[in-house]
């Protein structure tokens, strides 16, 4: 029998709106104690809104905060046990680095030694023991950044919620800390809730990801489900760089089974997808889910155009009806440079969406996994 982690955080029908406009709909959502969730989403989607109602900050209209099994939703924000960093630092700028990460401690009426081995601690892990005595405006960005979550951690919250706050520094700490974050976070044991625009981040830090839009949850799963099994085109566009190829087919019968075709050359959708024949789709395909061949059953296509990045190369091709489609392989593999050439796609990395609604369509089970499953 598997072992049941105790719930973090419940979020539970939670609504919130502001006259007209509806920020939150009914959003429910729970975090395992020690787990990390990652609400991803584009601008004004509602993720900022939905930490501070968590925090205590804003009241919701509608539903349940509860932090480690207490219903928290009257309580004000200190008796919440919720440490918060901002993307905007929001760092007292009358206090030195020190005295701001050591405040929580200060508020919690802790002792001087239990203070200063408590900040002392967690700056040097954050790699900003060097600047504790300088204000905020002798600070870099990333320092101002590092402080701020120093500060978030300080407590020991039970409950971490993170406002997106890589976001103003500078690329190499910003890769640097998500190679460093989930060490941290998981040294900590606290239950966090982290908000990113950025795909990477939320594919990097989350256990799982939520996926908001309109102040609606419109997918939750880990990582790899959100990647290879976005719910609709939306959301499999905004994963991934390049982008996933988005193009029109209608699914055809051949043989026992269903096929698309691209430049005229079957392309099988393997077994589960007979229901979508004669429906008009859209098949998505990931740049790197394809690769050159010199095999006559591949696709053929035209090489337009070669972009090379520092780990991959990326290159534009067309099919005969003119379509555009995406390869991404790595750096220093051979592929051609112009002319006709021939793709292929890796076996069972197509996903297929109705092209009316969006939604991906998953391949119904066959009749041997029902059989089993029953």
């Amino acid at each position: 029998m598997t072992e049941q982690h105790p719930l973090g955080l419940s979020i539970q029908n939670l609504t919130k709106r502001f006259k007209s406009d509806t920020a939150l709909d009914d959003v429910s959502l729970d975090v395992p104690a020690g787990g990390t969730l990652v609400i991803f989403g584009p601008s004004g989607a509602g993720k900022t809104v939905l930490l501070r109602c968590v925090a205590g900050a804003i009241d919701p209209d509608a539903g349940q905060v509860l932090v480690g099994g207490e219903d928290v939703t009257d309580a004000p924000p200190e008796q919440r046990g919720v440490g918060m960093a901002f993307q905007n630092f929001a760092l007292f700028p009358h206090m030195t680095a020190r005295d701001n990460i050591a405040s929580p401690l200060t508020a919690a009426r802790q002792s001087k030694d239990a203070i200063r081995a408590g900040v002392e601690s967690v700056a040097k892990l954050l790699k900003i023991d060097h600047v504790l005595s300088h204000a905020p405006r002798a600070l870099s960005n990333g320092q101002k950044q590092r402080t701020a979550l120093a500060r978030a951690l300080a407590g020991k919250p039970k409950l971490l919620l993170l406002d997106d706050p890589l976001r103003n520094v500078d690329a190499k700490l910003r890769f640097e800390m998500r190679l460093e974050l989930p060490r941290l976070l998981a040294d900590q044991g606290a239950t966090v809730v982290y908000v990113t625009q950025d795909y990477k981040e939320a594919m990097a830090l989350g256990d799982r990801i939520a996926v908001l839009n309109a102040g609606r949850i419109v997918q939750l799963g880990t990582p790899a489900e959100i990647y290879q099994e976005p719910a609709t085109t939306d959301i499999a566009r905004l994963f991934g760089d390049p982008t996933i190829n988005l193009l029109d087919v209608t699914p055809e019968r051949d043989g026992g089974g269903a096929i698309v075709r691209l430049s005229d050359q079957r392309l099988p959708l393997g077994p589960g997808f007979e229901q979508t024949i004669d429906h008009p789709c859209a098949i998505g395909l990931r740049p790197e889910a394809l690769s050159f061949t010199e095999e006559a059953d591949g696709v053929p296509v035209t090489v337009e155009a070669e972009t090379p990045f520092n780990e991959k190369i990326v290159t534009l091709v067309t099919t005969l009806r003119g379509r555009e489609i995406l390869v991404s392989r790595p750096t220093g593999t051979p592929g051609p440079r112009e002319g006709a050439a021939r793709i292929v796609a890796r076996p069972g990395a197509a996903v297929l969406f109705d092209r009316e609604t969006g939604a991906r369509i998953p391949p119904a089970p066959s009749d041997k996994a029902q059989t089993e499953a029953a």
